[in-house]
């Protein structure tokens, strides 16, 4: 492979006998003197390596190194030095050179220096290459997230118009436990098509930021389910956890259902209280996610409510989650649990 070298040093008769020798070779040696016409040259010129010599009239080698980088040139610099001054390399290595040489009067300086020469440049080859893929990654990454971000925006539009067309429904339907049934049916489309407006309006789009995904849950439950016949309260404390899109959905579907049968059973007709939901970390590893109320109390070994779909979507999604659905014992009221694993991966 052919190389352009530019060649810095106050000695001529050197870098004649460089530019000779890497002509034989079918590389092109052109020579600068000076720093200032080095550099010049540099910005309007194609070098492939920069060969640098420490001893300059006007100065050193780590002062055009220093030079080079305010400039911002990058070009691999092989830096040539005396035979007594290992720290003088050393020092040009710290600042950004890509190997050096030392000078002697030796066939051994030319053959060391076009192997210098010839690693320094498929370095930087290889450094570009590099460079260059992780771009394209990146770029293709950010594609990728940016048609995602669009599908669930679309997901969610479309989800969102289904709720819309089931609460027409509700207002026509004639049968007050179709309308409850329907009105469950729109609490869970509702609570997926908030994961997904959750996603693309988040900056990662392959998590879920479940407090915030929660607070518009239940906000949205609230305003679904509250009445004057149920003057209930809904509250939120949840910790900032992430977790990844399909486990989101299963902790929407959860909080949904039992909150809804919270607001429909654990109190009676016209009284107050409390629902309260709770997302708390345990460790990195780990969290609980609880739904309780200080009303009348469930049996959990008793046979659910209504059609007893709302009990298998709990203990099913539960169950994707950790190690599943289970009723804490408690004085007053109701409180179901349900552990998170987290892990590496949300």
């Amino acid at each position: 492979m052919r190389f352009r070298v530019l060649y810095i040093d106050d000695d001529a008769a050197i870098a004649r006998l460089v530019q000779k020798h890497l002509g034989r070779l079918g590389h092109e040696v052109s020579h600068a003197e000076n720093p200032t016409t080095a550099l010049e040259r540099m910005h309007s010129e194609g070098f492939d390596v920069v060969v640098l010599d420490h001893y300059l009239r006007h100065g050193t080698g780590h002062e055009v190194l220093a030079q080079m980088r305010e400039s911002k040139v990058d070009l691999p610099v092989v830096y040539v030095t005396g035979s007594n001054e290992a720290q003088v390399a050393i020092e040009a290595i710290k600042a950004g050179a890509a190997d050096y040489v030392i000078k002697t009067v030796s066939d051994d300086f030319l053959s060391l220096l076009t192997s210098a020469i010839e690693q320094s440049v498929a370095n930087a080859q290889l450094r570009a290459a590099k460079a260059k893929a992780d771009e394209e990654i990146r770029l293709g990454k950010e594609r990728a997230e940016a048609l995602l971000a669009e599908v669930n925006h679309r997901v969610a539009n479309s989800l969102a118009l289904v709720a819309s067309l089931l609460r027409l429904q509700i207002s026509s339907a004639r049968s007050e436990e179709v309308k409850a049934e329907l009105a469950e049916t729109q609490a869970r489309i509702s609570a997926i098509a908030g994961m997904h407006r959750s996603l693309y309006t988040s900056d990662d789009v392959s998590k879920v930021e479940l407090d915030r995904y929660l607070n518009r849950l239940t906000v949205e439950l609230y305003n679904s389910l509250h009445s004057a016949e149920r003057p209930i309260r809904l509250l939120l404390d949840a910790d900032p956890i992430t977790l990844t899109a399909d486990k989101a959905v299963s902790v929407g579907m959860v909080v949904t259902e039992l909150v809804t049968n919270a607001f429909k059973y654990a109190y009676p007709q016209g009284q107050s209280g409390d629902i309260r939901v709770t997302l708390k970390t345990i460790s990195v590893e780990e969290a609980i996610l609880r739904v309780e109320d200080d009303g009348v109390g469930i049996d959990p070994d008793c046979a659910p409510k209504g059609t007893g779909l709302g009990s298998r979507i709990v203990k099913s999604m539960a169950a994707t989650l950790g190690t599943g659905l289970r009723y804490l014992e408690t004085e007053r009221g109701t409180v179901a649990e349900v552990p998170l694993r987290l892990g590496t991966n949300g």
